[in-house]
């Protein structure tokens, strides 16, 4: 009896400790993931082709950003240029509000002119706060107006944890950010590949033949000692520490480092480092177009132009494990169908999906590289008659 008992008791054990070793397992595959931002308040690594998150830490939690605030900034900027509402040789007068802003600035004096291009000197390497007021007035016409546009395109990015109050990020209540949501702003900002000869270039010089020049030294010091580093934006203030939205490219990959709330630079600097050698170590990424290269054709419905070429506007790839195949990628252009006008410039209207074998791997959306207005009668009804009597 007392031999039964003690088996039966053995049998038990066994049947727990087997029953436990699959959480315990997990617990330890869990702790064996190595944190490499251990002083960051938050974290993210992402690819910026496919917008992979490679690495995470807090990512959604919702802190203050100082002045990588100014990364909507830029972007809304580089935007409005693209529109043809501004251009780099145009001259922008401060206002007195905009000159009397404190913090990092280029101190630009009421009534002082600059060009946008110099303006975008000041805010992308010297984090002016007064450049980054004086551009959003001349953009919105107040800093209030342009923060509504900064709230907008948020939420048009899909950036859930994020609202501004100021275009430069000084200390203002209800406003703070993610690092999730700094990635995916700064995702977008670098589409613009010229932003980079901003936020890439280490030194340079405002009022250069004047009497009193003022030396830039870029705020992020990574683009001189990391390789292939060329951008983003610093930030601190008391309340947010040390912020840095950081990129770096080698051959055709891009990635994105964001930490946030880290205690000095050194240590900011440092666990950024660590994040890029992490990416660059073990990924790889598969181009499926290079920037300008040629994707297909949009046909537009009672358009007044009927077939409209559409080449890459920026690179398109896939992110892989390094070692890992790129044998079986294929893709497919799929555009939506009887698209009509009238088109928007941006406007979706369609997308690039990615597969292995028959898997998606991917998808990307395609926009329309221009406004397209909707043919008139006359037009159209030539095109009806040539399609009739010349087959188009």
């Amino acid at each position: 009896m007392v031999q039964k008992v003690f088996k039966a008791l053995i049998c038990c054990q066994l049947f727990f400790a087997l029953a436990g070793a699959p959480a315990v397992m997990a617990e330890e595959k869990k702790d064996a993931q190595v944190d490499l931002t251990p002083n960051a308040q938050s974290a993210v690594l992402m690819d910026v082709d496919t917008g992979t998150i490679i690495a995470e830490k807090n990512m959604d939690a919702k802190l203050p950003p100082a002045s990588i605030t100014k990364i909507m900034t830029m972007l809304l900027i580089m935007e409005a240029i693209d529109k043809g509402q501004l251009k780099w040789d145009e001259k922008v007068r401060a206002s007195d509000y905009a000159a009397s802003m404190g913090g990092s600035q280029i101190f630009l004096e009421p009534g002082e002119e600059m060009t946008v291009e110099e303006l975008m000197k000041g805010i992308a390497m010297a984090s002016g706060n007064d450049a980054s007021v004086a551009m959003a007035e001349r953009i919105a016409g107040s800093e209030e107006a342009f923060v509504k546009m900064m709230n907008d395109r948020a939420a048009q990015l899909g950036m859930k944890n994020t609202h501004f109050s100021n275009c430069n990020g000084l200390p203002a209540e209800n406003h703070y950010t993610s690092a999730h949501d700094i990635a995916i702003m700064s995702r977008e900002l670098l589409k613009h590949e010229e932003i980079t000869k901003f936020t890439g270039v280490y030194q340079d010089y405002l009022r250069k033949n004047t009497e009193k020049p003022f030396w830039l030294v870029n705020t992020n010091k990574l683009v001189r000692f990391y390789t292939g580093a060329d951008g983003l934006k610093t930030g601190y203030t008391s309340e947010a520490k040390y912020c840095l939205s950081a990129t770096a490219k080698r051959d055709n990959f891009r990635i994105v480092a964001v930490v946030m709330g880290e205690p000095d630079t050194k240590t900011r600097n440092a666990e950024v480092t660590k994040l890029f050698d992490y990416a660059f170590s073990q990924y790889t990424n598969y181009p499926i177009f290079k920037t300008g290269d040629t994707m297909g054709t949009l046909h537009v419905d009672k358009g007044e132009v009927k077939d409209i070429p559409l080449t890459a506007k920026h690179q398109y790839s896939v992110l892989l494990k390094k070692g890992e195949a790129g044998e079986g990628l294929r893709h497919e252009l799929q555009l939506d169908s009887n698209l009509k006008a009238p088109i928007s410039a941006g406007q979706q209207i369609g997308k690039l999906v990615v597969y292995k074998g028959d898997q998606v791997l991917t998808e990307f959306p395609v926009e329309s590289p221009v406004d397209v207005k909707k043919a008139g009668w006359w037009k159209l009804f030539k095109r009806t008659m040539s399609g009739m009597f010349f087959g188009g």
